[in-house]
């Protein structure tokens, strides 16, 4: 079978690389209709598929029908109008009124027992496509996979003449893991709201529920903070290079969390301490031990910068900061970083991290950290988010292993498969190599589920796709090193276990290619993935 659906798959791509099929001229032999996309040859691969039965094609008397009228399946099947109007020209009206015809966006019922908060049943025939869910969430990520049946010319902002069929069949799908991330590194180089807008679109399309903002770090601190207003004004008036930098007011960063909230991201907000925190001691001479505060920095190096853990003005500063953040933030998690804290004793980071992470809890919120919290004491409840690779040493691996033994629960983001700042091989234009080359193959070809030998599998909240952005500054930077790995990070906390394999894998990704290209995404065409030709 897995034969026969890689061979069918290869000639779906071959095909691809072709065009859609126009309309021929009078008197000339008409073109094949192109086959419809294989309900299994989506990314992330679903959990259970049943092909079979007629096609169902979009026409002119479409419609898009949300029975019973719930106000977010509306929304949803709203933009899911929006988003294919352009290029079939339909008018596709969004209908309260109930039946089987066109697209069905439909909330509950006995068909979504069992697939949880963001699950969904996709069912298709001759007559219509029907999308079912306990949840909206459930039916934001049905309409994802949709959009990977229909031709990659449906994302197009302009008219094409294409045949728009879905394949008949059944598709029911939930998530392997609960946290599916991507990091963005705001505070290296300052990204826009509208910049990080158009990175949350496309974490969406491959069912990403966590953004992960890293807001303050050595180069720039990007939040404001009423309290402490230099911090913004000031630390965050640079960044890498000596450029302008910028930082997000409390209405642009809760502008960023309603749009990812529309696309069922949660934002998970980043505040790194007690190291990588020279922007705010920059800004503030009280937060050093000597009192005087250090220059702006534009460099790239880390690990020189603390906070001074024995002087009260620390935690007025963090308890200040995380009181304000965590009132403009719906999620439940706050990340306060930990990483790479060279400059401070352990004993002052063990203190540091048990008068801290209380504070987490007293404004109503969990803490998540990098795994070097595991060398702490992790609160109860606490996840740690493994960033080690190859070369990380038996002792630190350890340490993270008995704590996963002990409760903590454990987000995998290894830096040689996940960072997406690494650079793909030697001449990578940007990125960094200080973990090795990772490759599309690399990234993809592990498992989350048995990574750190002796880790209990159920102490896996998911996975994360960290993108640090010491050589990134625009958008296409950002999709250069995203696009192709990060749709294989996200199948590997979306897709169960069964379902990995790169040869298979690698020709659903290289089908992707024309619909990254009609989105007008920059990707790198890795040569290890057989892309259709342009």
């Amino acid at each position: 079978m897995r034969r026969r659906r890689l061979l069918f798959s290869l000639l779906l791509v071959a095909a691809a690389g072709l065009g859609t099929a126009a309309v021929p001229p009078p008197g000339a032999a008409r073109a094949a209709t192109p086959a419809a996309t294989p309900l299994d040859q989506v990314v992330p691969a679903p959990a259970s598929v049943h092909e079979g039965g007629d096609a169902y094609t979009l026409g002119d008397r479409t419609r898009i029908r949300v029975p019973g009228g719930s106000g977010e399946a509306e929304r949803i099947a709203s933009s899911l109008a929006g988003l294919l109007r352009p290029a079939t020209g339909f008018d596709l009206p969004v209908t309260t009124e109930d039946g089987r015809d066109g697209i069905v966006l439909r909330l509950g019922g006995s068909g979504t027992r069992g697939l949880g908060g963001e699950g969904y049943r996709l069912t298709s025939g001759a007559r219509g496509v029907t999308i079912s869910a306990a949840r909206p969430a459930g039916l934001f990520h049905g309409v994802q996979t949709l959009r990977q049946l229909l031709p990659a010319d449906a994302e197009r902002q302009r008219a094409r003449r294409a045949p728009w069929r879905v394949a008949g069949g059944t598709i029911a799908d939930s998530p392997r893991y609960a946290y599916r991330g991507a990091m963005l590194d705001v505070s290296r180089h300052f990204f826009t709201v509208g910049q990080v807008k158009r990175y949350i679109d496309q974490l969406a399309m491959y069912k990403i529920n966590k953004l992960h903002l890293h807001l303050s770090d050595d180069q720039g601190w990007r939040i404001a903070i009423a309290s402490w207003p230099r911090l913004a004004s000031y630390g965050g008036s640079t960044q890498v290079g000596g450029g302008p930098g910028g930082s997000y007011t409390k209405d642009d960063y809760r502008e960023i969390i309603r749009y990812a909230a529309a696309r069922y991201l949660t934002v998970v907000p980043e505040i790194d301490m007690p190291g990588h925190t020279n922007a705010a001691l920059a800004s503030y001479a009280p937060l050093n031990c000597n009192g005087q505060a250090p220059p702006l920095y534009t460099g790239t190096s880390v690990g020189f910068s603390s906070l001074c853990v024995p002087k009260k003005e620390t935690y007025d500063f963090v308890d200040d900061v995380l009181r304000e953040l965590a009132a403009m933030t719906p999620g439940r998690a706050l990340h306060i970083g930990g990483d790479e804290a060279h400059s401070t004793s352990h004993d002052d980071y063990v203190t540091f991290m048990d008068k801290v992470q209380p504070l987490v809890a007293k404004y109503g919120k969990s803490v998540i950290g990098w795994h070097q919290l595991t060398g702490a004491h992790p609160a109860k409840g606490a996840v740690a988010q493994y960033w080690g690779y190859d070369k990380t040493g038996t002792a630190e691996r350890t340490q993270v292993v008995d704590a996963a033994r002990r409760g903590t629960r454990l987000i995998l983001s290894p830096a040689d498969r996940a960072y997406l700042d690494m650079k793909y091989d030697k001449n990578t234009p940007l990125g960094l190599s200080w973990a090795g080359y990772v490759g599309v193959q690399r990234s993809y070809d592990w498992d989350p589920g048995s990574y750190l030998d002796g880790a209990p599998a159920g102490s896996v909240l998911g996975v994360e796709a960290p993108l640090w952005s010491e050589t990134l500054s625009t958008s296409a930077h950002i999709e250069y090193m995203a696009f192709p790995r990060l749709p294989g990070i996200a199948e590997l906390g979306w897709s169960p276990a069964r379902t990995h394999d790169w040869d298979d894998y690698k020709v659903r990704l290289a089908a992707q290619g024309p619909r990254w290209d009609a989105l007008g995404i920059d990707y790198f065409r890795s040569p290890e993935v057989p892309w259709p030709a342009r």
